[in-house]
C-alpha cells in the first residue's frame, strides 16, 4: 500500500530576508549544514556562527544556496544582512526514496481525484515508486486532501512512497503590484488570460526556485531516478520508462518536452478530468522543457533548477514527451479563459487515451465541413465602405472592373459630397450595390457595421471569391495580362490570397487634381519595408467555402478551426503562409511578405489638399484616432518609383469612357470634384488647416517621405518631432539607424 509522509520546509522571514529551509547531513564527525535563501541574499550578506565554515556557495536567480561544515553542537545562530536568524534545520532523509524511481512534484490545490489519477498512470505505466510531492497549501488548509488521497492510495490498492512537503511561508512570487507579475498562460500569443494577483502568493507562479535543491539534497540525492513534472503532466511512454531512459542516457540526464493539450468542453456538473483533454493548438508551437536526472550519474556540480539542470547537459539524442493538462493547471468551466478555443484541434493519441487508459468519453467538437465548391472561377466581389470618396469612385470602380470583380457592394454614411448620389445611381444601372450604412443603429464603427451588414447579401453569399478593400486600395495583379483569372491560374489550390500593402506617398504633389490616382502617384514605400508597422499590412481575397465564419477587414475571421488543414493561404509571391496566421494575422513579415504576383498599392495619402479632406472626414475603422500630422508621417512614403500597375491602365481607361459617356454619371462625378475643390478651399481658409497645409507640404516632411527604412518603431509611434535636424538632413542612400526611446504614455 502507499504510505504518506508528512514534512515541513523549516522557512523563516526576518525583516527582509526569507530562509526556505535548513538541512542539517552527514556523519556527527563530518556534518554540514546547508541554507537556502530567497533570492537578494549571497554569502557576503552571511556571517555564520564561529563553529560553521561556508564550503559551498550556489546561486538560483539571486537565491543563495549556501553549505558550511559545522564542528560541535552550539546554536545555529546566523546574522543575515543585519538580522538574526537561529536556524533549526531538518535532518536530511535520502533513505526514505533509496534506489527508488521518483518524482519531484508540486501541488497547487488540484485535487485528490486527480492526484490519484496521475499516480495511477505512472505506477502502471513508467514504475514510479516514489513522489516528494510539494503541496502549496496554506498550512492547516489541506487537511482534506491528505485524507481522501490517503482513503483513495487503499481504496485503489496503488504502492508508492510520497512525502508531502508544506511550507510556513507562501512560495509564489514575492508582494508587488499585480501588474509587476502577470502570469500568462502559455499558448495564448499576445494576450494575459490569466493573471494571479499578488495579494495571493500561496496561488502565484512558483518564485521559490531553489525548492529543487532544497528536494534533492533533503530527500532524493539517492534515488534512483528522479523526474520533474507536476500533478497535471502525464507522461508518454515509450520502450522505456522514462527512469530507465535516464538511466541509460549520456550523463545520466534526458529532457522532457511538454504538449499543451485541452478539453474542448466539460460537461456540467462534472469535474476536469485528465481524459477531458482531447485537443492541442494546430497554430502554437511552444513547449515547456522538464527535466529527468540520475542522481549517482549526473556531474557533482548539477544544480537542480524547475526548467532544467545546470552544469548538466542532457543527452542530445533524447527527448521524453509528455502533455500538460491545462486546464487542470489553470481550473476554469471555460475553456477560452485560457487558450483561443478557434485555435483547438482534436489530437487522435489523446482522444485514444481518454478511452483506453481512462475509460472516459470526453466532449468532441462538433464536425464541421467546408461549403460547397463553385465550378470554375465563379464571381469575385467586393466589399467597402465610403465618406465623401466621390471624385475617386469611378477611377477604383473602373479599374476593379477592369480587372474582373464582378460584384460590388458599397455602405456608406454621412456624405456631403454627391458619393451616396453617384452611387445610387451606379446601382441604377447595375454597376455597383449600394447601402446606407447603420453603425449607430448597430452601435459599431462604420467599417465593421458594414462587414457585418453585408454577411447576408446574396452577392456576398453567392460570389466564390471576397475581399474588404477601400476606396484608396487597388489590387495590382503583376502576373500575365493583370487580371483575377491570371492570379488565379498562377496560384490554382490557394482559397485565400493575401495581398501586402506597398505604401504609396503624395510623390511630392500638395494641390488636388481631377486625373486618374493610379497616374499621378508613382513614388511608395520599398517592398523591404518593416517600419511603420502599417507598411506591410494586408487585405485578402479569399474564397467563401465555410473556412471562416464571418467578414474581416484585413482578413475573413471567426476560424473553423475544425477545417484549418484545408487553409491553402499564399501571399503576394504564392508562398504558404503558417499555421500562426490562420486566426488573427493582418500584417505581413519578414518570413512571409511576397510581391511578386500581387501587391495591394495603398494610396492612403494622394495629394496634400486631399489629405486635409481625409482627416476632416474622419476614419471609417479608428474613428477615435486623429488622421493628422503623424499619420501623414507614417503613410507618406515617397522613397521609390513603382510602375507596375500602369501596365494595367489602359483597360481601366477604357472603363472610365464607357462610364463618362453617360451623361448622368458624369454630371455626378463633377458635382463631387466640385465639393471636393469646395471642402479643400474651405478648409484652407482656416487658420488651423492652413497651418497644418503648411506644414504638410514643408521641405522637412517632404525629405521625411524618402527616409523610412531608416527609423525604428518608436519614431512612428511618436511623430515627425522626435527627429532632430542633423538627423532629416542624412542622404536617403546611406546606411544609417535612428530611433528613440518610446514615451509610456504614447497612444498608437
Amino acid at each position: 500500500m502507499g504510505q504518506i509522509h508528512l514534512r515541513q520546509l523549516n522557512g523563516q522571514r526576518a525583516g527582509p530576508v526569507c530562509l526556505l529551509d535548513a538541512v542539517i547531513a552527514g556523519s556527527d564527525a563530518q556534518r554540514t549544514l546547508t541554507l537556502y535563501f530567497d533570492e537578494g541574499i549571497s554569502a557576503k550578506h552571511v556571517v555564520p556562527p564561529p563553529h560553521a565554515t561556508l564550503t559551498v556557495e550556489k546561486s538560483i536567480a539571486d537565491r543563495a544556496i549556501l553549505t558550511y561544515a559545522l564542528n560541535g553542537d552550539a546554536p545555529l545562530v546566523f546574522t543575515v544582512a543585519g538580522q538574526t536568524l537561529t536556524v533549526d534545520p531538518n535532518a536530511a532523509e535520502l533513505d526514505l526514496f533509496d534506489g527508488m524511481n521518483c518524482f519531484a512534484s508540486v501541488r497547487n490545490g488540484e485535487t485528490a481525484a486527480t492526484v490519484l489519477d496521475w499516480l495511477a498512470y505512472h505506477i502502471d505505466r513508467e514504475e514510479l515508486e516514489g513522489v516528494l510531492l510539494l503541496d502549496r497549501a496554506k498550512p492547516g488548509e489541506n487537511a482534506d486532501f491528505l485524507r481522501e488521497l490517503e482513503d483513495g492510495l487503499d481504496a485503489r490498492d496503488l504502492t508508492c512512497e510520497i512525502v508531502v512537503l508544506t511550507s510556513p511561508l507562501p512560495l509564489g512570487l514575492p508582494d508587488q503590484p499585480p501588474e509587476a507579475h502577470p502570469f500568462s498562460v502559455p499558448g495564448a500569443p499576445g494576450k494575459d488570460r490569466m493573471k494571479v494577483p499578488a495579494a495571493d502568493p500561496w496561488r502565484a507562479p512558483l518564485g521559490a526556485l531553489g525548492i529543487y535543491e532544497v528536494m534533492r539534497e533533503r530527500f532524493l540525492h539517492k534515488a534512483r531516478a528522479v523526474a520533474n513534472i507536476d500533478v497535471y503532466d502525464l507522461l508518454v511512454r515509450g520502450d522505456r520508462t522514462v527512469f530507465d531512459t535516464a538511466v541509460g542516457a549520456q550523463g545520466g540526464v534526458v529532457m522532457l518536452l511538454a504538449q499543451f493539450c485541452y478539453p474542448w468542453r466539460v460537461r456540467n456538473g462534472e469535474p476536469v478530468r485528465f481524459a477531458d483533454h482531447i485537443c492541442i493548438q494546430f497554430d502554437s508551437g511552444k513547449s515547456r522543457k522538464r527535466w529527468c536526472v540520475a542522481p549517482a550519474l549526473a556531474p557533482d556540480s548539477a544544480v537542480w533548477r524547475l526548467i532544467r539542470l545546470g552544469n548538466a547537459d542532457p543527452d542530445p539524442d533524447i527527448t521524453v514527451p509528455f502533455y500538460r493538462h491545462m486546464s487542470l493547471r489553470h481550473p476554469t468551466r471555460a475553456v477560452s479563459k485560457i487558450v483561443p478555443k478557434t485555435s483547438l484541434m482534436e489530437h487522435a493519441p489523446l482522444i485514444e487515451q481518454a478511452r483506453s487508459v481512462f475509460d472516459h468519453d470526453p466532449v468532441r467538437m462538433p464536425e464541421a465541413k467546408l461549403d460547397k465548391v463553385a465550378k470554375g472561377r465563379g464571381l469575385c466581389a467586393i466589399v467597402t465602405t465610403m465618406k465623401n470618396e466621390g471624385p475617386f469612385i469611378l477611377e477604383w470602380l473602373a479599374y476593379h472592373r477592369a480587372i474582373g470583380f464582378d460584384n460590388i457592394l458599397v455602405y456608406t454614411n454621412d456624405c456631403t459630397d454627391g458619393t451616396d448620389t453617384m452611387l445610387d445611381l451606379l446601382q441604377a444601372k447595375g454597376y455597383v450595390q449600394h447601402r446606407d450604412n447603420k453603425f449607430r443603429e448597430m452601435d459599431l464603427k462604420p467599417q465593421h457595421a458594414a462587414l457585418q451588414s453585408a454577411e447576408a447579401e446574396d452577392m456576398i453569399t453567392g460570389a466564390k471569391w471576397v475581399t474588404c478593400i477601400d476606396v484608396d486600395e487597388y489590387v495590382n495583379i503583376k502576373v500575365g495580362d493583370g487580371t483575377l483569372d491570371a492570379l488565379f491560374a498562377a496560384v490554382p489550390d490557394a482559397n485565400m490570397i493575401s495581398m501586402t500593402w506597398r505604401l504609396f506617398g503624395n510623390g511630392h504633389l500638395h494641390e488636388y487634381t481631377d486625373a486618374p490616382i493610379t497616374e499621378q502617384f508613382k513614388l511608395c514605400a520599398p517592398e523591404l519595408a518593416r517600419k511603420p508597422h502599417q507598411a506591410w499590412g494586408f487585405k485578402t481575397l479569399f474564397q467563401t467555402i465555410g473556412l471562416f465564419k464571418k467578414l474581416g477587414v484585413h482578413r475573413p475571421k471567426g476560424l473553423n478551426q475544425q477545417l484549418w488543414e484545408k487553409i491553402n493561404w499564399v501571399n503576394g509571391s504564392g508562398q504558404p503562409l503558417p499555421p500562426e496566421m490562420y486566426r488573427n494575422g493582418w500584417r505581413s513579415t519578414t518570413d512571409t511578405y511576397g510581391y511578386d504576383l500581387v501587391q495591394l498599392n495603398h494610396y492612403a495619402v494622394r495629394s496634400a489638399e486631399s489629405f486635409l479632406v481625409k482627416r476632416d472626414r474622419g476614419r471609417v475603422n479608428h474613428v477615435d484616432r486623429d488622421q493628422g500630422l503623424a499619420y501623414w508621417f507614417r503613410m507618406n512614403n515617397n522613397a521609390e518609383e513603382e510602375l507596375s500597375i500602369q501596365r494595367r491602365l489602359p483597360r481601366m481607361k477604357e472603363e472610365i469612357a464607357k462610364l463618362m459617356a453617360d451623361p448622368e454619371i458624369a454630371a455626378a462625378h463633377e458635382y463631387s470634384v466640385a465639393c471636393h475643390r469646395a471642402k479643400i478651399s474651405e478648409l484652407r481658409a482656416t487658420e488651423n488647416y492652413s497651418k497644418f497645409y503648411a506644414e504638410l507640404t514643408s521641405p522637412r516632411m517632404e525629405k521625411l517621405s524618402t527616409l523610412h527604412t531608416h527609423f525604428g518603431a518608436n519614431v512612428f509611434l511618436q511623430g515627425p518631432g522626435t527627429v532632430p535636424d542633423e538627423v532629416v538632413a542624412k542622404k536617403q542612400g546611406d546606411d544609417w539607424f535612428f530611433t528613440v526611446e518610446r514615451e509610456a504614455t504614447t497612444q498608437h
